[in-house]
């Protein structure tokens, strides 16, 4: 049965849609940002949560520790929902390594295909900051389209990657 939760963060109230996959159990389909380009129709997310949910649980506790910076990865069950190309972009997508980017052109590259058609693919992606879409960037590494705004994939890359004097202010 799909169902959502709203988390609060730092970025954001995100809606998170959980959903039951076959042999897997509940697995995390969705995660939203206020205002999301591409929102699916919300009456899809199901009714809110009832109770204790651990997949729920552990996004929330590591959405938390990738915030403040102690977190590189995420260790979730995801299913990533879509067409085939729109599958293969956001599984490319989620082996950009932290604190790394790519252009939409790179992906095209890589993926064959047209950089339009993949950054339509990368704004479609369902499960954002967990697939870090935020990590995509235009050819002359401006930050370009986001589904959560620009101002979030800012803050997002800023994150991943601080520079030297915030470094020296964290020790």
């Amino acid at each position: 049965m799909t169902r959502h939760a709203r988390i609060p963060t730092d970025i954001g109230e995100l809606t998170a849609v959980l959903d039951e996959a076959s042999g897997r159990g509940t697995v995390l389909v969705g995660l939203y940002f206020p205002g999301h380009w591409t929102l699916p129709d919300p009456r899809t997310f199901g009714p809110p949560t009832d109770g204790a949910e651990p997949v729920l649980e552990a996004l929330a506790d590591q959405l938390g520790e990738y915030l403040r910076g102690r977190r590189r990865d995420f260790d979730l069950p995801v299913e990533l929902r879509g067409g085939e190309h729109h599958r293969r972009v956001w599984e490319r997508l989620a082996r950009i390594p932290y604190g790394q980017t790519l252009t939409y052109g790179g992906l095209a590259a890589e993926l064959g295909g047209a950089a339009q058609a993949i950054g339509r693919a990368v704004g479609a992606n369902p499960v954002s900051i967990v697939v870090p879409c935020h990590r995509v960037v235009g050819a002359d590494g401006s930050l370009t389209g986001y589904a959560g705004g620009l101002e979030r994939k800012r803050r997002l890359l800023a994150l991943e990657r601080p520079s030297a004097a915030e470094l020296g202010a964290l020790f």
